[in-house]
């Protein structure tokens, strides 16, 4: 195929269309009629042999091969518009813009109190919006509406950029005064306790759990159940701050991200213990849209967030290392 034949306009026809999945609202988007949306369309289709979008019980749904282009579509459009974008420099003194982050309640408790103390310090006029991942979804991302999303991802899309902001292990958040403790603390006492559930939290909204659906319940269950052993949850939650103040009641365990407990370790009333088996540790990340990969204000963001969490991890380091080096059942497990 010869490239020169190619109305370039049709890959912007293409993006908009596979992303909204509606002929009336791709026109509205691009302020082209219907009629000729319609037209691009069946271009598009001429071009690349393929229909591209048919209309089934659920609307218009994409193709295999639409699928296929989706990716290369927005990538190819992403570097143009960077070509042609002026360059400003991100004037963090002088910026009002509002950065809009998806974190999770666990990457919001640990990470996002200090990103925002360096926000104001460094930019005093920007505003931070922080929304939970059931306020958003992937394509939010992909779009740019979102500015960034943090949390430990199963899956995400191939054409997000991501970075890994620390690798976290587990931890046992109770009261001092938890029975539990009068023994050395062992798989077997630990399955004998009563425990806090905390959600790990995607993107979507949640919906009520099942507590003999193991597989649902997370990395804590997956790792007891490959074990072929299974704890006696008595609460579930959402949050990780309300899971570590139920952990002041006498008898729950709050099996929970280390840099979570860790934030109670100057409360007299809790004691943190590396949980009595292994539990795989998990990489928190922040993702971010393509379209956004070369914008300045979003450079400095992202070096600002990659700062603060190597901060961090830094201070969390010396305390960490009980976490990572545990062994399980050990008797030589120590408190903080």
């Amino acid at each position: 195929m010869d490239i020169s034949r190619v109305d370039l306009n049709l890959l912007v026809y293409l993006d908009v269309l596979l992303r909204e999945k509606n002929v009336t609202k791709a026109a509205n988007h691009l302020g082209i009629t219907q009629p000729a949306m319609s037209n691009g369309l069946r271009r598009l289709r001429d071009l690349f042999g393929d229909p591209l979008l048919v209309r089934t019980s659920e609307g218009m749904t994409a193709t295999e091969r639409a699928a296929e282009l989706q990716p290369l579509v927005r990538g190819i459009l992403s570097d143009i518009e960077q070509a042609v974008q002026e360059k400003t420099p991100f004037s963090s003194q002088d910026s009002q813009r509002v950065f809009r982050i998806m974190a999770s309640d666990y990457a919001e408790s640990c990470l996002m109190p200090r990103v925002l103390r360096r926000i104001r310090q460094e930019a005093p006029n920007v505003t931070l919006d922080v929304l939970t991942p059931s306020d958003v979804s992937f394509q939010d991302v992909e779009q740019g509406r979102l500015d960034m999303a943090i949390n430990r991802f199963d899956k995400i899309p191939q054409s997000f950029h991501q970075k890994t902001l620390w690798t976290e292990y587990f931890a046992c958040l109770m009261n001092v005064r938890n029975p539990i403790l009068q023994d050395p603390f062992t798989l077997d006492s630990y399955l004998e306790a009563s425990h806090i559930w905390v959600s790990k939290t995607g993107f979507g909204v949640g919906v009520g759990v099942n507590p003999k659906d193991v597989q649902r319940l997370g990395w804590v269950d997956e790792a007891l159940g490959l074990m072929g052993r299974k704890r006696r949850i008595s609460v579930f939650t959402r949050h990780y701050q309300v899971a570590m103040l139920l952990a002041e009641q006498h008898d729950l365990i709050a099996t929970l991200p280390s840099r979570a407990a860790w934030l109670q370790k100057d409360n007299p009333n809790l004691v943190i213990k590396p949980p009595p088996f292994d539990v795989p540790p998990f990489e928190l990340k922040m993702a971010w849209s393509p379209l956004l990969q070369h914008n300045a204000d979003h450079q400095w963001l992202r070096r600002l967030v990659a700062e603060v969490a190597e901060e961090v991890d830094e201070e969390f380091a010396e305390f960490g290392r009980q976490f990572e080096s545990a062994e399980p059942d050990g008797p030589h497990r120590s408190e903080r």
